[in-house]
């Protein structure tokens, strides 16, 4: 395992024990004159979307990326592909292991079906300014309690042997999402779409998808030029920005 350079320009900062990367994101934003990563060894108040908390044990992976894009509001959320498509990137470098990993619509990787690493965006509002912080958490070596429903946790070193040091991880993702991030600034956001496509889970299968308000079951036909998920339903064609993802059971797991 070698990583590449770490990205010119980018910030490292180390903490021992933190509340929230999320939350030290928020709170040196406007200190800061660049992107930045905020790596914690242990999180003690992690959370996760929809207000949920994050369990984070000792020797598991908690950072947070803080970024200023200089960019529409509305185009923040493609970095959650950003995330995706790099944190997948570095989990097989550090294991040598393509096969198992997948990607679940909107932001999280899978290891041979179960829920590996989930992946949280929050703006950050700084006078004069907008920022944007891209909190990670990976399961290295301790996987959570099942959440029902959910997709079952799983932890890096149990399915597949490799002890992963969280600064180790960081090492290899700091410089894929900036090669992803360069792709998304060059060419928008098509490569990405079709990348993270071809690493999806699921796609071509039925799957649910919960709103606030709403649930629809249907074909996960894919993902729009904005990221919103494509599902054929009995109702026809919809799109649907954001929302939760179910995965029907009875349907094979390509990702196993």
């Amino acid at each position: 395992m070698s990583a590449e350079p770490w990205p010119e320009g980018v910030g490292k900062r180390i903490l021992e024990s933190v509340d929230s990367t999320n939350a030290e994101a928020a709170r040196v934003a406007a200190s800061l004159r660049g992107p930045e990563w905020i790596l914690a060894r242990r999180q003690t108040a992690g959370r996760g979307r929809r207000g949920r908390g994050w369990t984070d044990p000792a020797g598991n992976f908690a950072a947070t990326l803080v970024m200023h894009p200089q960019e529409p509001p509305e185009h923040l959320a493609l970095r959650s592909f950003v995330a995706a498509l790099a944190l997948q990137d570095a989990l097989i470098a550090a294991t040598g292991r393509p096969p198992g990993f997948a990607l679940k619509w909107p932001n999280d990787v899978l290891l041979n079906g179960g829920k590996l690493a989930g992946i949280l965006l929050e703006t950050i509002p700084t006078p004069g300014a907008l920022h944007l912080a891209v909190g990670i958490g990976v399961n290295l070596r301790h996987a959570p309690a099942p959440e029902p429903g959910a997709v079952a946790p799983v932890d890096l070193m149990s399915a597949t042997g490799v002890a992963l040091d969280p600064e180790d991880l960081l090492n290899l993702l700091a410089p894929a999402f900036a090669r992803w991030e360069g792709r998304l600034q060059t060419y928008g956001f098509e490569p990405l779409r079709q990348a993270f496509l071809q690493r999806a889970a699921r796609l071509g299968q039925r799957i649910t998808a919960r709103t606030v308000s709403e649930t629809h079951d249907g074909t996960f036909d894919g993902i729009d030029a904005r990221g919103a998920l494509i599902l054929t339903t009995a109702r026809g064609r919809i799109t649907v920005p954001a929302a939760d993802v179910f995965f029907d059971e009875n349907e094979a797991r390509p990702c196993s």
